[in-house]
């Protein structure tokens, strides 16, 4: 079977490679491991709560409808950081697709976290579509306004957490000359870097990133992940390092951040806002690349 429903979780398995799985807890809607060629892809803490207790640390949380803590939304400024699709239990829709495998889930007020949604009183439909290729993973979102009267105003983010040998020896390639903001200096400024090197806390929101660069994950000159993004012009790239690994207790081990660094695709610069009736829908594709240098 290329999807098997165990209940809390969905597991796909690639029909032509056994070797290849994806594993989708429905709590969150999380994708909290992709193997290729039986190696895992995706960064999962040890002391991820899978049990619906709270959102997952590791693998890809979904952020909706804010990014952050929200000051200036009258409505968003209520919620807890990152929103309510990560602390809700979504619904699954089942396959639609046995090759590649292909599962969707969905989120509404109606089965969402009903003490959020007390704080966000909007209506929205959510549809993530899963995709397990033979060497790719791609998520997908659709957010549909649902209301005839009320306009719906969300950010949109994928916290990909990427698996990696040693950050030291790590870096990120394709975003220089990009605006970004640096959340720890509070400052915006043009990255003039060739490529971003890890060896401290790291917050970056880079703007406005052109949707044909191709972020790469690299290792002593060899790509180890490709992100790919349709209609997210933004793009989080976030390590927490020594001291902020040691504030989360469910972040563990507590040298953890040396195997992991996120690459996060979204809409959180501004916000979406959806006419009565209107969709919105956005990409983000993970796989395998020959080294590709992008610059201005």
């Amino acid at each position: 079977m290329s999807v098997e429903d165990l209940g809390d979780r969905v597991v796909l398995t690639h029909p032509d490679d056994k070797s290849n799985t994806a594993t989708i807890l429905k709590y969150g809607a999380t994708v909290f491991s992709w193997k290729l060629n039986g190696a895992e892809q995706l960064w999962l803490s040890d002391a991820a709560k899978l049990d619906g207790s709270r959102p997952v640390r590791g693998g890809i949380p979904l952020v909706f409808p804010v990014f952050g803590k929200n000051t200036t939304d009258d409505h968003l400024s209520k919620l807890p950081q990152h929103g309510l699709a990560r602390n809700s239990t979504w619904e699954f829709l089942g396959q639609t697709k046995s090759n590649p495998p292909t599962v969707q889930f969905a989120l509404s007020p109606e089965n969402a976290n009903k003490e959020l949604t007390q704080l966000w009183p909007f209506d929205f439909t959510l549809l993530l579509t899963v995709q397990l290729g033979q060497d790719y993973l791609k998520t997908d979102i659709e957010v549909q306004n649902p209301s005839t009267t009320q306009e719906l105003k969300f950010n949109w983010l994928f916290h990909t957490y990427l698996k990696i040998e040693d950050i030291e020896g790590t870096l990120v390639s394709n975003l220089t000359g990009v605006k970004l903001y640096d959340q720890l200096l509070k400052q915006s400024y043009i990255d003039k870097h060739p490529v971003i090197t890890v060896s401290d806390e790291t917050d970056l929101i880079y703007q406005n990133v052109d949707e044909n660069r191709l972020i790469q994950v690299v290792d002593r000159g060899q790509p180890v992940h490709t992100v790919k993004r349709h209609n997210l012009p933004d793009a989080v790239v976030w390590n927490p390092w020594t001291e902020k690994a040691g504030g989360m207790a469910d972040f563990e081990p507590k040298d953890g951040y040396l195997q992991m660094v996120c690459i996060e695709p979204g809409h959180v610069h501004d916000l979406v806002t959806l006419a009565p009736g209107q969709s919105w829908s956005a990409y983000q594709l993970l796989y395998k690349e020959q080294l590709k240098y992008q610059a201005i």
